[in-house]
């Protein structure tokens, strides 16, 4: 295990990397068209009795295909309804550095377009639906990847250690180069509105412009406010929504909510998340084992590749590892740990962070108010495979994210500048 990672992987949570792999170095990214994400979905949610071509009585939500680049997924969603009016459901959040393809549905039963595109969308419907998707059909995703400018070919010893990699929530969790959404969801669980609408504005790293720069210092002052909203960039379209709020007046709880629901989620889910990271690192650096369950501990039974069932406590002496995987508590209102050795880990970050697990219940914004869930301890690959070392192809569950892979195998000096 290598303990030495880039400040801003640590400021993530991910203290370490779980893989002793040197790194081939290599960038990621330099074109969409290097990396392609293809959802994976059950298929029982495209066949009879679930889903007709045509919409009847019986199968009346849309089924659609997504396919986007240069924006993320709730950015596009977002863009679609602008340009057409329809609400869209989707299962996963896709990176706006990449090109996609994913399902969405919608709960929209009439006059429903079966063509639409924008700047950076296609949406194709494929056929009607019982119900509406949910998150509970989507098995994984599919990845096609190309590294380049690396400075080593050899990825065999790498190989090796494939089944080690501890499942990270990758930067793209955190807003990538600004690593800002965690600190939101912080403050937020601080009942701290202003602060949060403090980072969201001004919040700077060393990768912001000198132009994005200046106006995040400048957005400090409420003086400023008319003459910002004129010059912000697209690529600042909330902070241009927040700023719309406070030339109105609105309270700080009012200029939250201007900020589209399914983003404003993501504030609590990076802390969230940032705290899972957290532990993980520290369990590796306790050396413990991540890929094997002890006593004591929380598992999910593994179904088949991709695919995890129930989650229960494991069975020394009984259970098989081969059976089961280890899994740790996300943290929300209703966490109550127990005593195995992710839940001491979890309560000590806690503490030190000075969060009670009911922070996650918010009055004010009870929209936002997050439960708690669990997530397994490694990242699962499956028929990974490689040519020329450069050009990767692999699949993964769903939550889990290919950047992790991808740092693992690369370690990157300064991951943003990487792609990551």
């Amino acid at each position: 295990m290598i303990k030495s990672v880039p400040e801003i992987d640590f400021h993530a949570g991910m203290e370490c990397y779980s893989t002793n792999f040197a790194g081939i170095n290599g960038t990621i990214k330099e074109t969409n068209e290097e990396f392609q994400v293809s959802e994976i979905i059950d298929y029982a949610f495209l066949k009879p009795p679930n889903f007709s071509p045509v919409q009847n009585n019986e199968h009346r939500f849309p089924l659609y295909l997504l396919e986007k680049h240069n924006i993320d997924s709730n950015h596009a969603v977002i863009e679609i309804k602008k340009q057409s009016g329809l609400k869209l459901r989707i299962m996963g959040i896709k990176d706006a550095k990449a090109e996609t393809s994913q399902y969405a549905s919608s709960e929209q039963t009439k006059n429903l377009p079966k063509y639409i595109t924008t700047p950076k969308t296609k949406l194709n419907l494929l056929g009607f639906l019982r119900i509406p998707l949910s998150k509970s059909a989507l098995i994984g995703n599919s990845f096609k990847i190309k590294i380049n400018q690396t400075s080593a070919n050899n990825i065999q010893p790498f190989l090796l250690e494939l089944n080690k990699i501890a499942n990270f929530y990758g930067l793209q969790r955190f807003g990538s180069e600004r690593m800002v959404t965690h600190l939101v969801g912080k403050a937020l669980l601080e009942g701290n509105y202003n602060k949060a609408i403090e980072y969201l504005l001004s919040y700077t790293t060393k990768y912001d412009s000198k132009f994005s720069k200046e106006i995040r210092e400048q957005s400090r002052d409420p003086n400023n406010y008319q003459k910002l909203i004129k010059i912000m960039p697209k690529g600042m379209d909330l902070e241009r929504l927040i700023l719309y709020a406070l030339v109105e007046g609105k309270d700080s709880i009012a200029v939250l909510r201007s900020v589209p629901i399914n983003i404003r989620r993501l504030f609590f889910q990076a802390y969230q998340s940032y705290v899972f990271n957290k532990c993980l690192s520290n369990a590796l650096l306790s050396n413990e084992d991540i890929q094997k369950c002890k006593d004591g501990d929380l598992c999910f039974e593994i179904e088949k590749p991709l695919v995890f069932g129930k989650i229960r406590k494991f069975r020394e002496g009984i259970d098989s590892n081969n059976d089961v995987m280890p899994a740790i508590r996300l943290v929300g209102y209703n966490y109550q740990p127990g005593k195995n050795r992710f839940d001491h880990i979890t309560k000590r970050i806690l503490s030190d962070e000075n969060i009670l697990p009911s922070y996650f219940y918010l009055k004010d914004l009870q929209e936002l108010s997050l439960q708690m869930g669990f997530r397994q301890t490694l990242l699962c690959c499956s028929e990974f495979s490689h040519f020329d070392m450069l050009d990767l192809s692999f699949k993964l569950p769903k939550g889990s994210y290919a950047t992790v892979l991808l740092r693992e195998l690369i370690k990157p000096v300064d991951p943003i500048k990487a792609g990551f």
